[in-house]
């Protein structure tokens, strides 16, 4: 491997000198973290401290661990996805630079300026390939994703789909990446990127955050114009329904949907409104069951989850037990600030080596 120069080896004497505290716990024992980079592109509310990555231990009540310092990620992150087989944190921040870290050894692996850019980019469950969406704010023809290996970064093939491709997800099974460009919604083969089914005219004015559920059936898409979602068929290419929050239509876009693990409820923010709506997935179509509030801010709007289920994370410092509906703790650093933010994920460690990670996005994870 070549000697880290620049951004790199910055980043790698910084993370050097945090090693040492890495979350290693006692022998054989499994510990749960949830790994939050700061800043957010999106979201400049809480800006305390150095930028990084926040780590917090998930079995001690969220309690603030330690701060890994990372001070290129001071422009902010557009998108934080890990990658068990690698161990690693795939990251894209608002110079159109991306890159991974290692979580183990906690250095930079590499990072890359790629000249479009890159938003909510996602990782094949293999390592191998990188797909980064070229970001909202590219509105070429040529706009799509870039594919790349994970190993290096280096560009395998570009993919045109159209303007303002925004967010991207690879299903679990690793069979098919899901990519939304302003009102299309685009599934593709992980094999050699063929279109597989594309939906027109979803999301009302764009498709803002979506997810799907474990069998690569459905999709649910945040509204652009309201508080709601579109519910796809993955299997038949239909709208199975469109579905508005509260009785009446909340005016605003919405940004932010997810299941928990076991798919029987599908959350969505209301940031504006502060709220998170919860709807009984166990139904067809989905119907309201609670309104969770309490988010302390507006910010930038996210859901999801831990993996067994128990946790429900928004943009907002706040953490809801997802069974009960209510606040648990909130999220504060080590100077006792409240933090927050939308790029974030679980990590397990045992015995220093990374055992199981969860995903930035709530997607369902049913057997």
């Amino acid at each position: 491997m070549k000697t880290p120069t620049g951004f790199a080896a910055l980043c790698l004497a910084f993370a050097m000198i945090a090693a040492a505290q890495a979350p290693k716990g006692t022998p054989g024992q499994t510990k749960r973290f949830l790994y939050m980079s700061t800043p957010d592109a999106a979201q400049g509310i809480y800006k305390s401290g150095a930028p990084g990555i926040l780590v917090f231990d998930i079995d001690d009540g969220h309690k603030f661990v330690r701060r890994i310092p990372i001070p290129e990620f001071k422009e902010g992150l557009r998108g934080f996805t890990p990658n068990l087989k690698t161990h690693s944190g795939y990251f894209s921040l608002t110079s159109r630079r991306v890159g991974s870290f290692d979580l183990e050894s906690e250095k930079m692996i590499w990072d890359k300026v790629f000249e479009a850019g890159a938003d909510r980019s996602s990782v094949t469950p293999d390592g191998k390939k990188i797909y980064m969406p070229t970001g909202f704010w590219y509105l070429g023809e040529d706009g799509g994703m870039i594919v790349a290996n994970a190993a290096n970064g280096d560009v395998i093939k570009r993919v045109k789909v159209g303007p303002a491709a925004h967010n991207s997800l690879v299903s679990l099974d690793g069979q098919f990446v899901f990519l939304g460009s302003q009102t299309t919604f685009t599934v593709y083969d992980t094999k050699d990127e063929k279109v597989v089914r594309q939906f027109k005219d979803v999301g009302e004015r764009a498709i803002f955050p979506f997810t799907v559920d474990s069998k690569n059936r459905y999709a649910y898409i945040c509204l652009g114009n309201n508080v709601g979602f579109d519910m796809l068929d993955l299997e038949t290419g239909k709208v199975v329904t469109r579905i508005y929050a509260g009785k009446e239509k909340i005016p605003h876009r919405t940004h932010g949907a997810g299941l928990t693990p076991d798919e029987t409820e599908l959350w969505i923010s209301d940031q504006q409104g502060q709220t998170l709506f919860v709807y009984d997935n166990t139904t067809m179509p989905p119907t309201p069951k609670a309104e969770v509030k309490g988010l302390s801010i507006k910010g930038h709007g996210w859901v999801t989850f831990s993996l067994d289920g128990q946790y429900a994370y928004s943009h907002a410092p706040e953490v809801f037990d997802a069974r009960t509906k209510k606040i648990v703790t909130t999220l504060k650093d080590e100077n006792g600030e409240l933090v927050s933010g939308s790029k974030f994920f679980e990590v397990h460690f045992r015995d220093g080596k990374v055992v199981e990670m969860g995903s930035e996005f709530g997607v369902g994870r049913k057997p």
